[in-house]
């Protein structure tokens, strides 16, 4: 499992980035970057995806400073910037709740 205490690190140090898919989809769904700060600061790892196409990631779930619950699909700490991937709202036809998959799904990339 990712060390989500290393990635806060990272994000206070400022050592973040952000992928293009991840700019695109903030400006579609309206997220700001305070709130995936929010998120990562106060959240938490529910899923680790070892075997990524461009290397280890996870998801953590976090909310913002308003309550918004969020998905941050983002590389795991083991780089020297930790990248965010992508970022959404959870969709309730596929999450339980916020942590649970309806159903697994071996891909992670839920919210793309």
């Amino acid at each position: 499992m990712a060390n989500i205490d290393a990635m806060r690190v990272k994000v206070i140090a400022g050592a973040w980035e952000f992928s293009r898919h991840a700019l695109d989809q903030c400006l579609l769904r309206m997220i700001h970057v305070d709130d995936i700060r929010d998120c990562v600061l106060a959240g938490e790892v529910i899923e680790s995806y070892s075997d990524d196409k461009y290397g280890p990631s996870c998801l953590v779930l976090g909310r913002t400073a308003r309550g918004r619950i969020l998905h941050v699909h983002c590389s795991d700490e083991t780089r020297p910037m930790l990248k965010i991937v992508t970022v959404y709202e959870p969709d309730p036809r596929r999450w339980r709740d916020a942590r649970f998959r309806r159903t697994p799904d071996k891909g992670g990339r839920d919210g793309d």
